[in-house]
Order: C-alpha cells, then sequence, then structure tokens
C-alpha cells in the first residue's frame, strides 16, 4: 500500500473513530467511546505509517538521483 493511501485511510479512521467517540458521548455508551478512541488512535497511526513510507520513498530517490548522477 502506498504512503497516500495509508494517509487517506488513517484520516478516514480519525473522522469515524471521532464521530463514534462524539455519539457515544452524546448517548452515554462508554463502549462506544472507547471504540471511537481506538479508530482515532488507529488513523493517527496509519497516516505516520503513510508519512513514513513517502519520507522512505524519497530517501530511496535520492539516493538513486545521487548514484546516477556520479557514474
Amino acid at each position: 500500500m502506498s504512503g497516500t493511501m495509508d494517509k487517506a485511510k488513517g484520516v478516514g479512521n480519525e473522522i469515524i473513530g471521532g464521530a463514534k467517540r462524539k455519539i457515544g458521548e452524546a448517548t452515554g455508551s462508554d463502549r462506544l467511546q472507547a471504540e471511537g478512541a481506538v479508530q482515532e488512535v488507529k488513523g493517527a497511526v496509519q497516516k505516520k505509517v503513510g508519512d513514513s513510507k513517502d519520507a522512505a520513498r524519497d530517501a530511496a530517490d535520492r539516493l538513486d538521483d545521487a548514484v546516477n548522477r556520479n557514474t
């Protein structure tokens, strides 16, 4: 999965998780609040994974460019 896809899924999980958490707060559902909080954290982690993949790809591209310039 690409970094962009991971980040997009992460944003989706953060949004859905936030909605679940707020609905849980409004309805007094501890279970829904907890599910929402977990999903928000999952989304944040997915976004970080996407950022890491993009950074690794960029670093590899720069290295490849540098090697090709010197050959």
